[in-house]
């Protein structure tokens, strides 16, 4: 059968995330094989490589993992940034009522896994790990959708991506307010003023990325000395990034005057000035989202799982830990999440997208549970080293692979008899959710 590409950006993008999930797994897996394999020592070895950099005097030594998760993380991070900049400016959550279902439902799906894992951890040595069941990775879940192809109306793709970029906007400010360490108020401010140049050259329309990326390089460098996270830096260069456009009339009116009798012959060349043109006319953000997408796919979170869910399991076994990142990802991200959406829909500030009902929610809730890369990510700050990051590791690996099959299953189950409308509401009303 032959194939085509992708009708719409936002199919492209579905389609692009469906495969990075698909390669976080693989990664995964191979993280996880070799750590528990007679070469777990070569794999340990090799998370605690030291690479060293100096400029002038500076010299700054890490181990390749803290340069995976202090350095290529920010990459990350600034993705993320650039994604929500974009969704809140032009996108998804643009639309007011839009905006108001996701943030609700992800308020909902961050309060009460969190809750659930404080309730379960209470007065223990587990109870920093609070954050670690509260993020949702939207590679996995879309890459689960996209499995179930055209079964799944457009609308519940739309809202899981939207609630997606929600959760990494809390986790973000999660991590910047509690996972903190001691601040260097010296470097924070000198971060501060760097990052009121770039939001100065954003103001100012600067277009060109190696202003971003060397002011980047400084900011990262300045947080990284402050006691913040060094991957918030990605986030805050972000917001800096201009997204506004030149606009390309005059060569539309060039291409038309082309186009008057006489004149086709450069019809096809004008056509191609045009192209160009409109590659260059893009935004900052957007030429800059689209450069580091691939980048971020396929380089920083394959890298990143290989560094981060290589968990030997006999190490710290299962525990208090482990039970409640599996609780609050697998019951609490469903629960706060339809909950969350369901009472902003009561109250009339929102409403499901077309075509989506409560069973497809429950399917979207429960895929959320997938929390793989960020909660990794926050099991790192939350326990440094020790029995408790390897529970917190193994329990974000159980729940991420149980959320995955239940909320594909799920789904499946629900949309097998689509065709006959089982289970569908008509456009504009608003059912309850299923009785449990």
């Amino acid at each position: 059968m032959a194939s085509h590409a992708p009708a719409s950006p936002f199919a492209r993008f579905v389609h692009s995330e469906a495969f990075a999930g698909l390669l976080l797994v693989c990664t995964a897996v191979i993280a996880f094989v070799w750590a528990n394999s007679p070469a777990q020592g070569a794999y340990a070895a090799l998370r605690d490589t030291h690479l060293a950099v100096s400029v002038g005097g500076a010299r700054l030594d890490l181990s390749l993992e803290h340069w995976v998760n202090d350095g290529l993380m920010a990459v990350f991070f600034l993705l993320v940034g650039l994604e929500i900049k974009r969704e809140l400016l032009i996108g998804e959550l643009a639309s007011r009522r839009r905006a108001t279902l996701a943030i609700a439902a992800a308020a909902g799906g961050m309060l009460v896994p969190g809750g659930m894992y404080a309730l379960l951890n209470a007065g223990g040595p587990g109870v920093d790990g609070w954050g670690v069941p509260m993020a949702t990775d939207i590679a996995f879940a879309l890459g689960v959708l996209a499995l179930l192809g055209s079964r799944i109306p457009l609308g519940l793709k739309v809202f899981l991506t939207a609630l997606a970029i929600v959760d990494d906007l809390g986790a973000v400010l999660v991590i910047a307010l509690f996972y903190t360490s001691d601040l260097n108020l010296g470097a924070l401010a000198l971060a501060a003023l760097t990052w009121g140049a770039a939001l100065l050259a954003g103001r100012r329309g600067v277009s060109s990325l190696k202003v971003y990326g060397v002011l980047g390089v400084v900011l990262w460098l300045l947080v990284l000395q402050s006691g913040l996270h060094a991957t918030i830096a990605g986030v805050l260069l972000a917001l800096a990034v201009p997204i506004r456009k030149p606009d390309p009339a005059g060569y539309l009116t060039s291409l038309t005057d082309a186009a008057r009798p006489g004149r086709e012959e450069e019809v096809g060349a004008r056509l191609r000035d045009l192209e160009d043109l409109l590659e260059r006319a893009q935004s900052p953000l957007h030429r800059l989202e689209h450069a580091l997408h691939p980048v971020v796919t396929f380089a920083v979170l394959p890298v990143f799982a290989l560094m981060n869910a290589g968990v030997t399991v006999g190490a710290g076994g299962l525990g208090t830990v482990s039970l409640g990142v599996v609780l609050g990802l697998l019951l609490g991200k469903p629960l706060g999440v339809v909950g969350g959406a369901w009472l902003a829909v009561r109250a009339g500030v929102a409403s499901l997208p077309r075509r989506v009902t409560w069973r497809h929610m429950v399917g979207a809730g429960i895929l959320a549970g997938i929390g793989f890369t960020m909660s990794l990510f926050v099991s790192n700050l939350a326990f440094e080293t020790g029995a408790l990051l390897t529970q917190a590791k193994l329990g974000v690996l159980i729940a991420s692979v149980l959320a995955a099959v239940l909320g594909g299953g799920w789904l499946l189950l629900v949309t097998r008899n689509r065709g006959s409308g089982a289970g569908m509401s008509a456009p504009g009303t608003v059912a309850p959710p299923p009785a449990p």
